[in-house]
């Protein structure tokens, strides 16, 4: 049976029951190392000429499972599994570069990955510049002979800015640059940028891919012949590999991913709307929202909204913060995508090492909250917030 849709896949794809004694379940490979039939059959593994695991930091089949139904759900031909978000950009960035290159970057970036490029500008005079990414004009003119990178988010980590990816990739296409999307708010069952016309797309599957707050672990996925020379260089002899046990994690929540982004956008629709009213609430970025400056191009590459709201208090950091602190069944922590809504503080929290002037440019302030929507009951969520909301 050839099955396609994105439902059944995510369920589905890469298990053969008969590899694994009938198991429903994927087996764990727990092991470090594989065993040879041969002293020929080792030296034939290593030479490439047949295929066969060797050791777990090269491959292992409940990583593979995991990569090749990753691959399936973005449309791409291969997928890799890292230890965390982290580790797979910067196996990325790291494979896709040399000193003296240039990466250009979409206006904001997660923190860790602002912190990314500093240091690959530090140590390795690999350059980087932001930009808005607003028109064709503007990008061809910041594309400079040493870009070999154009690294994107969309949504924007936390501002929720929209970058018109099939606009992007269709610029880069004319100067032969790769487009690496952090797809990591979306999830593959909102938007799939290979489908766009970009080259690579990265998830931080610690998020809406695990589901559950259990594990860290990183995906990317891209064409064969580009994800086989990353395999062969910067994921194996940097190291940042997944373990069988979180690929298996990861295998279980992927199953449940399209049901739980329905219910994640579905509160997020309601709650959304009902911040706006509020008048503590100086300003809401959700990309469902009508009034958002992107919400046509929010409609035209995402299948729904998305699960994350991020809003401004009234007021200043000391009014956000004591808004939190009121907060008692919405989490204070800083990841997303899980069955409990979490709130973080991105200009004290995720973004803390992003210099303050810098962060001004991206649009964060002291009064920016972001609001990742579980999957509780949307009344539940309301009044927690309500009532915090009430107290400044």
């Amino acid at each position: 049976m050839d099955t396609k849709r994105f439902e059944t896949e995510v369920i589905h794809k890469g298990y053969h029951a008969l590899q694994h004694h009938g198991s429903l379940s994927p087996p764990i490979f727990q092991t470090s190392t594989f065993v040879f039939d041969t002293a020929e059959t080792g030296a034939s593994r290593f030479a490439g000429e047949q295929e066969g695991y060797i050791y777990s930091r090269l491959s292992n089949p409940t990583v593979a499972m995991l990569e090749e139904r990753i691959a399936s759900m973005e449309s791409g031909e291969k997928g890799l599994a890292f230890g965390s978000g982290m580790a797979a950009v910067s196996a990325i960035l790291l494979g896709l570069t040399k000193t003296g290159d240039h990466i250009l970057c979409s206006e904001g970036v997660y923190g860790c990955t602002f912190g990314l490029l500093q240091l690959m500008e530090e140590k390795y005079h690999i350059t980087h510049d932001f930009h808005s990414m607003s028109d064709e004009d503007s990008i061809r003119g910041s594309i400079t002979d040493h870009t070999t990178v154009i690294y994107i988010e969309s949504p924007i980590n936390p501002t929720m800015k929209l970058v018109d990816i099939e606009m992007v990739a269709r610029i880069a296409k004319e100067y032969g640059i790769p487009v690496v999307v952090d797809n990591t708010f979306s999830s593959p069952y909102l938007q799939r940028p290979l489908e766009l016309g970009c080259d690579v797309v990265i998830h931080s599957a610690t998020k809406y891919l695990c589901g559950h707050g259990d594990v860290i672990g990183g995906l990317a996925v891209g064409s064969n012949e580009l994800m086989s020379h990353l395999a062969m260089t910067t994921q194996k002899d940097i190291g940042g590999v997944m373990s069988p046990f979180d690929a298996w994690l990861l295998l279980r929540g992927i199953k449940t991913l399209p049901v739980r982004m329905d219910r994640h956008c579905e509160n997020a629709k309601k709650l959304s709307e009902l911040l706006k009213e509020h008048p503590a609430v100086e300003t809401i970025l959700f990309p469902g929202d009508p009034e958002f400056p992107q919400y046509e191009l929010a409609n035209k590459q995402m299948k729904n909204a998305g699960g994350l709201i991020s809003f401004q208090i009234k007021g200043d950091k000391a009014a956000a913060q004591s808004f939190m602190n009121s907060l008692q069944l919405i989490k204070i922590a800083v990841s997303l995508g899980d069955a409990e809504t979490l709130i973080q503080h991105p200009a004290t929290m995720t973004h803390a090492v992003v210099p303050e002037e810098s962060r001004k440019q991206m649009g964060i302030n002291d009064q920016l909250l972001r609001l990742s929507i579980g999957l509780e009951a949307w009344e539940d969520i309301w009044s927690d917030l309500e009532q915090a909301l009430n107290k400044i």
